[in-house]
């Protein structure tokens, strides 16, 4: 049985990529928000990036998941799967694999804000595991956690590192945002990228293929697709460079010379200066004692703290007190 709730106005996507891109163009320096990324285009790029050589996360990710979900299943003995981000890929199933083999599991629950992604992503897993509800939520996990349905307990799973794309204090809001819904005794499984060799860090982020430029680029295809806007794609070049004292990763575009941009839809005219630098994304790098402060913080206790066997990449289990 699938069930979809809504919670987003239709012209919710269209205002947000309005609001961000004036915001951002406006700032100084100017900054776009990584989301906006994920048109079919963006998402199909970053399905590439997964499986190139130097982009480690998601291989470590599933690495662990495979040799761990039976344990979460064990110490969790989840009725409800919560994935924030509609997942029906192979790591969401490997979760659901271990919650349905340990015989617990009756509901899966995929947020996302794309109406069509989060169906998709519900008819493929509705497929697969007819035995399970899936009860999905088109909504924003910056809002709409309160609306998150499914029977106690619950396991809410935040993978792939997307953590890491929220600066401290919104990390700090989405924690408490979790523990807020959650009851006593829930459960809250979250992936973190590590820190580590910068030159490690940088290679994920810069890759010899380039796809990872392309990717950084589709911003500027989806405002000028989505805004009217007509910057010259090409004349921009993508930038990643390591962090220390933050340790992040952040990702730049740069102008290659000056211009002018028009964006007809917010009625906006933006000027870059040749070798200027727009920041598109940043992907901060954890220590376990620094995650286990913020969630600690947010009303969670520690169960499990998993990496993958070259130790790049973690994967914890926290309990809501």
């Amino acid at each position: 049985m699938t069930l979809i709730d809504v919670h987003l106005t239709p012209d919710y996507t269209s205002r947000a990529l309005r609001e961000d891109a004036r915001a951002g163009l406006t700032a100084d320096p100017k900054w776009l928000a990584p989301k906006w990324f994920y048109d079919a285009r963006g998402s199909e790029l970053f399905e590439q990036i997964t499986r190139l050589p130097e982009y480690y996360p998601t291989r470590a990710e599933r690495e662990i998941l495979q040799a761990r979900a039976a344990e979460i299943a064990q110490l969790t003995g989840a009725h409800t799967l919560v994935e924030l981000g509609s997942g029906s890929s192979e790591k969401t199933r490997l979760l659901l694999d271990g919650l349905r083999d340990h015989g617990t599991l009756n509901t899966f629950v995929p947020l996302d804000v794309s109406e069509t992604a989060l169906r998709e992503a519900a008819a493929a897993i509705n497929a697969d595991y007819p035995q399970l509800t899936v009860h999905g939520v088109v909504g924003d996990f910056t809002a709409h956690l309160d609306k998150l349905p499914g029977e106690a307990p619950r396991v809410v799973a935040f993978l792939g590192g997307t953590i890491g794309n929220l600066l401290p204090t919104e990390r700090e809001t989405f924690y408490t945002s979790v523990r807020d819904v959650l009851e006593p005794g829930e459960w809250l499984l979250v992936g973190t990228d590590l820190v580590k060799n910068p030159a490690t860090l940088v290679a994920a982020y810069d890759d010899s293929a380039g796809v990872t430029g392309e990717f950084n680029r589709n911003v500027l295809r989806v405002l000028n697709r989505q805004l009217g806007a007509d910057f010259d794609v090409d004349s921009f070049t993508h930038v990643a460079v390591w962090d220390p004292e933050n340790e992040w990763i952040e990702m730049h575009l740069r102008a290659d010379r000056a211009m002018k941009v028009l964006i007809p839809e917010i009625r906006l005219e933006v000027d870059f200066a040749e070798g200027e630098e727009m920041s598109t994304e940043i992907s901060a790098k954890f220590h376990r004692y620094g995650v286990e402060a913020e969630l600690g913080k947010a009303g969670f206790t520690p169960a499990a703290w998993w990496t993958d066997t070259e130790e790049r990449y973690a994967l914890s289990l926290w309990q809501a007190i």
